[in-house]
């Protein structure tokens, strides 16, 4: 329930709007007013992210990120349920830079990533290293999820409250690329990177 308990109190920090909906957890939760401003005008220019990351990553590894295929395709979204509950082999990709220093393409190896059912909506959290993205995964079409979240480090061993701290705050699409392959697509995350791919397989 970490994550739900993560969203929920993220929620009452943001006003009426997204306290009412914290408040009536039997509703289907509607993700653009549970999103702060800043993740909501994210999400809205997500595209123009992917082109400018793709196009960066391309110039410095492009063997590496053709290899990737329909994991890095922004028009690609397959029907189906979202990832099932269970524990994922997780790995994040940093596409673009925001820094000079900053190489334009980051592959890093898998981590283990959970997945659980917590009422209508699924939660997420990478289970190990540094950085660990932790929240819920908000319904939003029938190609696509939504999630909103938190970054937690270090040996931190609680996530903030999603909307108390806009460096930690997390806003992703997320979506079916293939059998037993998601994704989670993060424009214009507050670190490195103009956007992070998570990319989830089944474990095991």
């Amino acid at each position: 329930m970490l994550a739900a308990a993560l969203l929920a109190s993220g929620c009452a920090h943001g006003g009426a709007e997204r306290s009412d909906v914290a408040a009536t957890p039997s509703a289907t939760p509607d993700w653009r007013s549970m999103a702060t401003p800043a993740d909501r005008d994210r999400l809205r220019n997500w595209r123009t992210a992917w082109m400018a990351a793709l196009a960066a990553a391309r110039v410095v590894s492009p063997k590496e990120v053709a290899a990737q295929g329909e994991l890095f395709d922004p028009d690609l979204a397959l029907p189906g349920s979202p990832p099932p509950p269970g524990d994922y082999r997780c790995r994040v990709f940093k596409l673009g830079t925001g820094r000079a220093a900053t190489p334009g393409y980051v592959a890093y190896p898998f981590f283990d990533c959970r997945i659980e059912q917590e009422g209508d909506v699924l939660s997420f959290y990478k289970r190990t290293g540094s950085q660990r993205p932790v929240g819920l995964i908000l319904p939003d079409s029938e190609v696509r999820g939504i999630f909103l979240g938190t970054l937690m480090l270090s040996d931190e061993t609680a996530p903030l409250d999603y909307g108390r701290d806009t460096t930690r705050d997390m806003a992703g699409r997320v979506e079916r690329v293939a059998e037993g392959r998601w994704r989670i697509a993060l424009p214009y995350p507050r670190f490195e990177s103009t956007l992070d791919v998570i990319e989830l397989v089944p474990a095991g």
